[in-house]
């Protein structure tokens, strides 16, 4: 399998969250700068996004945030980033952050998070991501939603194979395992 050097990761930046899901947001920041690899996140500075790039920068990682220039004028933008790419709005950064990824990781989060990390896997069904997508579920978080993904597949709203366009991680250090293990997308999981 081929090294994944540059991972999305898609998480919340509400900061009124359980501890246990700031403390695996900064475990896989940790993880993924000790493993080389750069980080490519929304750029926030709370909550998990803020956890995950002071953590990733703490271990001497490199920390690229993605983000809309609304947001900037609103605060939100993390001041110690490697670099921080503003865009114009929510689809450009989308857009910036797959576009600069080989690979994609999501932690809980809100509808944002859950609107990014389907959106991902439908461009890996399509053919337009072929990376990895893993799915951290931290204290079963996704659960409901896996077992939506199941169902859709069970009951023929996406084909069968398709449930293999991403795995699901307990923790942020079997994620990263799962990084250098999973294939690129086959032709047979395409649309």
């Amino acid at each position: 399998m081929k090294r994944r050097n540059t991972v999305c990761i898609y998480c919340a930046s509400s900061g009124d969250v359980a501890a246990e899901y700031i403390a695996e947001a900064g475990r896989l920041g940790s993880l993924l700068a000790s493993s080389g690899r750069t980080m490519v996140c929304g750029a926030g500075r709370t909550g998990l996004m803020g956890a995950l790039a002071d953590a990733g920068l703490a271990s001497g990682g490199r920390v690229v945030g993605v983000i809309p220039q609304f947001m900037v004028d609103r605060g939100w933008c993390h001041a110690g980033l490697s670099e921080t790419i503003v865009t114009a709005d929510m689809h450009e950064r989308k857009q910036t952050m797959a576009r600069l990824a080989d690979a994609a990781i999501a932690l809980p989060g809100g509808v944002g998070t859950l609107e990014e990390l389907l959106e991902i896997i439908t461009w890996k069904q399509l053919g337009l991501f072929d990376g990895p997508i893993i799915i951290v579920n931290t204290s079963g978080y996704y659960d409901s939603l896996i077992a939506m993904l199941h169902r859709a597949a069970d009951e023929r709203f996406m084909k069968r194979q398709h449930s293999s366009l991403w795995a699901v991680a307990a923790d942020a250090a079997e994620a990263i395992k799962l990084l250098d293990t999973m294939p690129d997308i086959t032709a047979e999981q395409k649309y």
